[in-house]
C-alpha cells in the first residue's frame, strides 16, 4: 500500500542517549520510547474502490480513518510514523508488522536486552514492549510504582499525538482530509515531518482556540493475549518475566 517514513534510531549510541534522557527525565530504566496508535479522519474512499475499499477505513467509533502508529522520545520528537493501515485494523497487528517491531525483536534476539519501548494495554506485553500490569496493584507497592510510573512516562506519546494535531489542524478528527487514502498518508507524513522540525527549532504550540476537541485517540481496553487455554507463547512468558525482574530490581528500592 503506502511505503512506511521511518526515523527510529539504529545504532548504540542513539539508543544510550534515548536511553539515558529517558531515565533522568522519568526516573524509568531501559525505555528509548513510547508508542500508540492515533486515528487520523479520512473522507469515505468509494464504496467499490477495488485497491481502497470504503469498508476497511471504518473505525471502531464509526467513522473512516487511518489508523496511524507513532513513537516519540522525551522531546515530543517522533522517531517513527506507520500511516499505512485503514481505520479497522488493530494496534497491536500494527506494531507487528512494522519495521520497529523487527528491528526490536532482532536486537533482543541478539542479546540486548536493555532497551524497550512502553505501550499500553492494547499491546502485546514483550521484552521490548513493556505493558502495564492488567490488575492494579495495592497501593505502595514496587508493583503499584511500576504501573504509576509506566503512565506518567507513556502519556508522553499521548502528549505528542495531541501537539501535532494543535500544529496540523488538518489531522484533527472534525476535519477530515479529503484525499484518497494514499495522499493522506503522504500529508500525514508530511505532517509528522514538519512536526519535528517545529520541535528542533523551538516553535511553541499554537493555542487551542476550537475548544474542546477530540484528537482521535480511541480507548482500548486490554488486549486477550493471555486466554487461550493451552496456548503456550514464549515471547509473552519472556515479557512477563523481564518486567517482574525490573519491578523486583528497580521499583522494588523506590518504595
Amino acid at each position: 500500500m503506502f511505503n512506511q517514513w521511518v526515523k527510529f534510531p539504529n545504532n548504540f549510541e542513539e539508543l544510550n542517549t534515548l536511553r539515558l534522557r529517558f531515565y533522568e527525565e522519568h526516573n524509568f530504566p531501559g525505555v528509548i520510547g513510547c508508542v500508540d496508535c492515533t486515528h487520523i479522519a479520512i473522507f469515505p474512499p468509494k464504496r467499490n474502490d477495488p485497491e481502497y475499499p470504503e469498508h476497511i477505513y471504518v473505525n471502531r467509533k464509526g467513522y473512516h480513518s487511518i489508523n496511524t502508529q507513532l513513537i516519540c522520545d522525551t522531546n515530543l520528537k517522533i522517531m517513527s510514523v506507520n500511516a499505512l493501515y485503514p481505520g479497522s485494523t488493530n494496534d497491536a497487528f500494527i506494531w507487528s508488522n512494522s519495521n520497529v517491531y523487527n528491528f526490536l525483536r532482532t536486537l533482543h534476539g541478539l542479546g540486548h536486552t536493555d532497551y524497550y519501548l512502553l505501550g499500553d494495554s492494547g499491546y502485546p506485553l514483550r521484552t521490548w514492549l513493556l505493558t502495564p500490569l492488567e490488575q492494579e496493584p495495592v497501593i505502595n507497592t514496587p508493583e503499584y510504582q511500576y504501573n504509576q510510573t509506566h503512565k506518567s512516562t507513556r502519556c508522553l506519546i499521548e502528549r505528542c499525538n495531541g501537539v501535532l494535531k494543535m500544529r496540523f489542524r488538518c489531522l484533527l478528527k472534525h476535519r477530515a482530509l479529503h484525499y484518497a487514502p494514499e495522499v493522506a498518508s503522504q500529508i500525514i507524513n508530511a505532517c509528522v515531518a514538519l512536526h519535528n522540525l517545529c520541535i528542533e527549532h523551538n516553535v511553541p504550540v499554537p493555542d487551542d482556540d476550537e475548544g474542546e476537541v477530540n484528537f482521535g485517540l480511541l480507548d482500548v481496553g486490554a488486549a486477550d493475549y493471555t486466554m487461550n487455554v493451552g496456548v503456550v507463547n514464549p515471547e509473552l512468558t519472556a515479557g512477563r518475566r523481564a518486567r517482574q525482574r525490573l519491578i523486583q530490581n528497580y521499583f522494588n528500592n523506590r518504595q
